[in-house]
């Protein structure tokens, strides 16, 4: 919740005008219960969207993940259809194997360091190419898995993506 990237990212979604809830999972940081291997970390990403949409009735819902997270969440939330867009940065496509994306219909950015360790170039490529359109694939050159020197181009591929998707109400 407090990764440099994750803060980066909702700074983003921030100033473009969204609300946004940061969160961790089960046995991170200060948060209750034992790491479930990225099945009880669904059902925490599936509270914070019923929290949300509680909160925030009507309101576009757009994902956002980083690493560990965006795995979470393209499993869990990728065949959910109150889900507008999807965020994925430092997906890793070297370590899990996320097949219930391929499903998602819903817009989806995926960034990556052309130097990220969990997930290379190549990986994210194959996985890039099984996805439904519309998706789209930002690598950033020299970035590590935590975009180390590279946060700002990381936040504006973000800030792009989300000015460039057009509102279902549009």
């Amino acid at each position: 919740m407090h990764n440099k990237v994750v803060y980066r990212i909702a700074k983003a979604f921030q100033m473009s005008g969204f609300a946004v809830l940061r969160f961790n999972f089960r046995g991170t940081g200060k948060s209750r219960g034992e790491h479930a291997n990225g099945v009880g970390e669904q059902d925490d990403l599936r509270s914070a969207i019923r929290f949300m949409l509680e909160r925030y009735s009507g309101v576009e819902l757009w994902l956002a993940g980083f690493s560990f997270g965006a795995a979470v969440m393209l499993r869990a939330a990728s065949d959910d259809s109150r889900v507008h867009a999807l965020v994925a940065a430092g997906t890793p496509v070297s370590k899990y194997r996320l097949t219930e994306a391929e499903s998602s219909v819903a817009p989806k950015l995926l960034i990556q360091g052309s130097l990220d360790q969990y997930g290379s170039v190549e990986d994210l490529k194959q996985f890039f190419s099984r996805l439904k359109d519309p998706k789209e694939l930002r690598i950033i050159e020299g970035a590590d898995h935590f975009f180390e020197g590279h946060l700002d181009e990381l936040g504006q591929a973000v800030s792009h993506f989300i000015a460039a998707e057009p509102s279902p109400t549009a």
